[in-house]
């Protein structure tokens, strides 16, 4: 299996550049060696959505005094280096960090971004798994998972998964 980087975000509200939490576990070897987690300060200043709250239990109080998008950026970059993205329902989180590099003014990196949901769905017969969510497909492959919507338990289930569905790639 080719080396990747799971990667998850969570937002503050439904700006798309709002992110609040980022996580990335990097796969070589089929082993996953590195976790990267860290809470992000949105900017401008956006307001925390209560129903957002409310999924990721993350708020104002909690990420006020982080860094913003592009200082978190910068040491998330350094442990993928120019490796692949993979995200359980990428358009989510590609358009995230996509809305994010444009606020900074920062380049997108150019490199394959791969879905685990799109593979699932492509792989598995609706018929055995009536749902792609990350918790429903982790259940069917019976990868543990826990903590949804914390950005590194999903990150790494995200991982666990594309090992599986990735694994003949």
């Amino acid at each position: 299996m080719k080396p990747f980087v799971a990667i998850d975000v969570e937002t503050a509200n439904n700006q798309p550049s709002s992110i609040c939490a980022i996580g990335a576990v990097k796969v070589v070897d089929g082993i996953i060696v590195d976790r990267f987690y860290e809470l992000v300060k949105p900017e401008p200043e956006y307001y925390f959505r209560y129903f957002t709250e409310q999924i990721h239990g993350i708020g104002y109080d909690d990420t006020a005094e982080c860094d913003t998008f592009d200082r978190v950026w910068h040491r998330l970059a350094m442990m993928a280096g120019d490796l692949p993205f993979v995200a359980h329902n990428k358009s989510f989180d590609e358009r995230c960090l996509r809305a994010a590099h444009k606020t900074y003014r920062m380049d997108f990196p150019d490199r394959p971004f791969f879905c685990t949901m799109m593979k699932a769905r492509r792989t598995i017969p609706r018929t055995v798994c009536p749902s792609f969510s990350l918790p429903n497909i982790c259940e069917f492959f019976g990868i543990p998972f826990s903590n949804h919507h914390n950005a590194l338990a999903d990150a790494e289930a995200c991982a666990k998964v594309a090992m599986v569905l990735f694994a003949d790639d």
